[in-house]
């Protein structure tokens, strides 16, 4: 499991600016619906809240689906860089990412490349799926444009970063990762679940897993697909 060395060079034709980060985006990376959003801020809203709600200063973050880097710059902003590390598995954007956390002053993020997966192999690889506009990527899709990226195991990197708090948006394979505890201190987890590629019972497990970490359902993280837990905290803590 090793951190990607990027270039910093990442060309960007556009450049938004959302909660005080400033978003680059390449032509022809995005569709007009994300574009949109990008435009008149609400891109990734939900996400943004939650970031405000779950990271403090001194806490570590994993984030799984970085995205254009927009979580991960707002959560290196309250915590600090090098607490936070982002997993990202479409290839096409890497370069991107690196390139806002360098436009934002938060270079220090670290940034690796892969699918996280529930169990993985040493130097185990598997076909990714690059969707139009990049949102909805993932593993297990048929057709279209097929990358070979690395698989990292996500027990593996839990028990190597130790965050306090989890952010994913991993289109469907969070199916995998609830089979044990996890071994970190965990405050806060948000997710956007995929129940249309895993059954109730997949939903189910998630939640009782969490409880079993004793951590329970978060409103104010939740809303419709985004499902938010906290650590249940003794009395006045």
């Amino acid at each position: 499991m090793t951190e990607m060395t990027l270039p910093h060079n990442a060309q960007a034709d556009a450049v938004y600016r959302l909660n005080g980060v400033d978003l680059g985006l390449p032509e022809g990376l995005a569709t007009e619906a994300i574009i949109e959003k990008l435009a008149d801020g609400t891109y990734e809203g939900d996400e943004a809240r939650s970031v405000d709600r779950c990271v403090r200063p001194g806490f570590r973050v994993l984030e799984l689906g970085a995205g254009l880097g927009y979580i991960g710059t707002l959560a290196a902003k309250k915590t600090e860089p090098e607490n936070v590390l982002s997993v990202e598995a479409n290839p096409d954007l890497l370069p991107v990412i690196r390139a806002n956390h360098v436009r934002n002053g938060v270079e220090e993020v670290s940034l690796m490349h892969g699918a996280v997966v529930g169990h993985a192999e040493d130097g185990a690889t598997a076909h990714f799926h690059i969707a139009g506009g990049f949102t909805g990527s993932r593993l297990g899709a048929k057709g279209g444009r097929q990358v070979e990226v690395p698989l990292i195991g996500f027990h593996e990197l839990i028990r190597a970063h130790r965050p306090h708090v989890v952010l994913m948006d991993v289109e469907g394979a969070e199916a995998g990762y609830f089979d044990r505890p996890w071994k970190c201190p965990l405050r806060f987890c948000v997710m956007e679940i995929h129940p249309r590629q895993y059954e109730a019972a997949v939903i189910k497990k998630i939640i009782d897993r969490m409880s079993a970490m004793d951590m329970t359902y978060d409103p104010v993280t939740s809303r419709g697909k985004i499902l938010g837990f906290r650590k249940v905290w003794g009395e006045g803590s």
